[in-house]
This record gives structure tokens, C-alpha cells and sequence, in this order.
């Protein structure tokens, strides 16, 4: 399998699930973290779609709770 297929078949799995769990946000956004956190998995080798989009899900879900605390602090502070 090609890295092009590799990329957007863990791109596709980690899209969907989100999309159907609810929990995808603004789509570009989502997109350039999912393609972020599956580009630095390739780096170090990883080459498996589906570990490769559930990695990218965690990052995704890890993005979205810390902008929730950063916001939360900011608004504490106003």
C-alpha cells in the first residue's frame, strides 16, 4: 500500500468515527489535526491505517480537551 492510500485510509477512519461520535468539530481544523498527528506517526515509522487513525483520534480528543481548559482559564481571568 502506498503512503498516499495509508494516509487517507487512516484519515478516513479516524474522520468518520469522529463524524459519527459527534465530537468533529470545524472542519479544518479537524482535518489539520488528524493530518498532523498522522504525519508524525509516519515519521517514526508507523505504517498500520487503522493504529494510525485511532492515534490520530487520541490526538484529536487531547487537542480539543486542552483548547476547552485554555479557554476556561481565559475566561476565569477576565
Amino acid at each position: 500500500m502506498s503512503i498516499r492510500c495509508t494516509v487517507e485510509s487512516a484519515f478516513f477512519i479516524a474522520w468518520s468515527f469522529l463524524e459519527k461520535s459527534g465530537e468533529l468539530g470545524p472542519p479544518d481544523n479537524s482535518a489539520n489535526i488528524l493530518l498532523d498527528a498522522i504525519e508524525a506517526q509516519l515519521k517514526t515509522g508507523e505504517r498500520r491505517p487503522l493504529m494510525l487513525g485511532n492515534r490520530a483520534i487520541d490526538t484529536y480528543r487531547d487537542q480539543m480537551a486542552y483548547n476547552r481548559l485554555s479557554a476556561a482559564r481565559t475566561a476565569r481571568l477576565r
